[in-house]
Formats: structure tokens, C-alpha cells, sequence
């Protein structure tokens, strides 16, 4: 029972940076608001992401408000009005990484990233791939590091990385140490950048019941160097639940805090068993906002780090992994409690 994950193609990523290229030609002076998903304005304070105007929400609106569709334009805007996470690829990730980064500073925010990278990721599963070995990723990792420079970042490192390392038959025993290497390593130079957070992934409490199980890989793979761990990335646990599971993880890694993934949360897990019961499964819905302001010290930020809308694999009639699914993220976005 764990999460997919949204793999982004060359084509998407060159194609957004060259959208970016022609916003962050001027002056690095930025706005300190964003519009929100209703036209108000999102203050900085409450939600310090930078929206991607070039998002493939953004991009669905633009299409159902040209063909009238404005009942569907509305509810796509839930999503399009969003700080959501940027995957980072493979083609040129000095380039795609800078893009975003660059984006975000002109705005007054910081770019909400992911590293998923790994090699032998996912368990061969519907996200499989990954740098062909440790030193391909290093060179993938070092073209990141130079994108992202002095500006302001928050990284989440490797989604679901450490609990396949503990699910029988996943990653094969002879890359174990290479994983815990390379973590630790991307970890380590990401927070010798001066502005850039960092939380290691930790997986979800649906996956990992026993928390206890995460606390040595976890410590193998840097989390003292790191702000943080990540919980539920691309998957439907509940706030409450990861919040309680988060808790008791935290006090066994030196009180360090954590943020959520909420983006598909909002109606908690699907019900059956297996692993296309997590993929693509119907009735979910859009969790809490992106948000720094949580109520609880503990919890760093509510984030939407799978991109509501996006297919986790060919299941459930979802087209591949990271591509854009319109009927998925309107489902979502009707079912939303927000």
C-alpha cells in the first residue's frame, strides 16, 4: 500500500522552462502576492510557494474557459490557484531547477521542488526508472544544486525512497547502502545551499505502520543534517492521521518537524487492499490548502506535492505516470470539502 508518483517527461519540462525562460528575463524585483484560486490575494505569510502560471491546471482552464465550460473552469481553478510542487527531470535539471527558481524570486516566493531520482525507484512499479547508477544521480543531483543556487527552495528529497528499502522483494539488497549514500550526500550539499529547506521523504503511515521501523534509515540518510521528513507524498492518508504518526516519528529523530502532503486527501483512503486500490482510485478529493500556518509547531506546512490532476499510472483507466488527467482532477476538485 504506497503511493505513485508523478514522473515528468523531457518534453513538460523543456517546455516549462522555456515558458519560464520569457517571465524571468526581467528584473528580479518581485511581487509579494499572488492571486488565489478565487482572485483574492494569497499573502506571502500563509503560503510562501510560488504558483506555476504555466501549470497544467492553469493550462485546463485557459482551454474550458475558451470553450465555455465555465462550471469546469471554476472547479480546475481550485487547483490552478495553488502553490503546487515542480518534479524535477532528467533532460536538464540545471536548467529546469534555475527556471523555477528564478520564476519564484520574481514573485517574492520560494519554488516548492522534488527530487525523485533514485536509482531502481518504486519497485519497477507504474513510476519505475531513476539515474542508471550512483554517479549518474550525482551528476543529475549537481546540475539541481547549480539551478537552484542562492535563491529560495524548499526541497522534498526522494518520495517513498527509505520505505521500499524495508518492503520485502522492493529494492534489491545490494543497492542498500548505495541509497543510503546518495541520500545522505543529496541531503547534505542541498542544505549547504544558503536558502533552501529540505525534508527527507518518510513515506505514509498507510505503508509503514510502525514508525519505529523508519528511525535508523531515516538517520542513515541524513535527517540530523535536514530540516525535516515528509509525509503521505502522492497518497490519501488523512491530515490527522499523518499528523498523529508524524508526531510519535518526530520524537524518535530528535523532535525534528515535517510537512504533508495533502493534495488528494480530502475524503481520506480508498477502501480495498492491494496495489492498484492506490492508484488512480475514485473519490478522493482535494485536502487542505497549501499552507506554513498548520496550528501545531510540529508541522511545518501542509503542501500539495503531487500534482492534483496527474496520474499515478496506467490504472483505473489513468493515462502513465505524471500525465495530465482533466476528468481526474475535476472528480477531485467536485469532491473538495474546501
Amino acid at each position: 500500500m504506497y503511493g505513485k508518483y508523478a514522473s515528468r517527461t523531457a518534453l513538460t519540462a523543456v517546455s516549462v522552462v522555456l515558458s519560464l525562460g520569457v517571465m524571468t528575463a526581467c528584473s528580479d524585483s518581485g511581487e509579494p502576492d499572488q492571486p488565489d484560486e478565487g482572485g483574492g490575494i494569497k499573502s506571502r505569510s500563509n503560503a510562501p510557494y510560488w504558483v506555476n502560471p504555466q501549470g497544467n491546471a492553469a493550462k485546463q482552464v485557459a482551454a474550458y474557459r475558451k470553450d465555455n465550460k465555465d462550471s469546469q473552469a471554476k472547479l480546475i481553478e481550485r487547483i490552478a490557484g495553488q502553490p503546487v510542487a515542480e518534479w524535477i527531470g532528467t533532460e536538464d535539471p540545471q536548467g529546469e531547477t534555475r527556471g523555477f527558481t528564478e520564476a519564484a524570486k520574481k514573485k517574492g516566493r520560494g519554488a516548492l521542488l522534488v527530487l525523485y531520482n533514485i536509482p531502481h525507484r518504486d519497485c519497477g512499479q507504474y513510476s519505475k526508472g531513476g539515474a542508471a547508477d550512483g554517479n549518474a544521480y550525482r551528476g543529475w543531483l549537481d546540475g539541481v544544486l547549480k539551478g537552484i543556487g542562492k535563491r529560495e527552495a524548499t526541497v522534498i528529497v526522494e518520495p517513498d525512497s527509505l520505505p521500499h528499502l524495508l518492503q520485502e522483494g522492493c529494492t534489491p539488497q545490494q543497492f542498500h547502502e548505495e541509497r543510503y549514500a546518495l541520500l545522505k550526500e543529496a541531503v547534505g550539499k542541498l542544505k549547504a545551499l544558503p536558502n533552501t529547506k529540505v525534508y527527507l521523504d518518510a513515506g505514509n503511515p498507510g505503508f509503514t505502520q510502525d514508525p519505529g521501523a523508519l528511525v535508523e534509515p531515516l538517520k542513515r540518510a541524513g535527517i540530523d543534517q535536514a530540516d525535516g521528513f515528509s509525509l503521505n507524498v502522492s497518497n490519501f492518508v488523512t491530515t490527522e492521521d499523518n499528523t498523529a504518526y508524524g508526531k510519535k516519528l518526530s520524537a524518535m529523530v530528535g523532535n525534528k518537524p515535517f510537512v504533508i502532503d495533502t493534495s488528494r486527501n480530502g475524503n481520506g483512503p480508498p477502501g480495498g487492499e492491494g496495489e492498484d486500490a492506490w492508484c488512480n482510485p475514485r473519490g478522493r478529493a482535494l485536502g487542505e490548502p497549501p499552507t506554513t500556518k498548520t496550528g501545531d509547531d510540529l508541522v511545518d506546512a501542509y503542501l500539495w506535492v503531487k500534482r492534483p490532476g496527474e496520474s499515478d499510472g496506467t490504472c483505473h483507466g489513468g493515462p502513465k505516470a505524471g500525465e495530465w488527467w482533466p476528468e481526474y482532477a475535476l472528480e477531485l476538485a467536485k469532491n473538495a470539502k474546501k
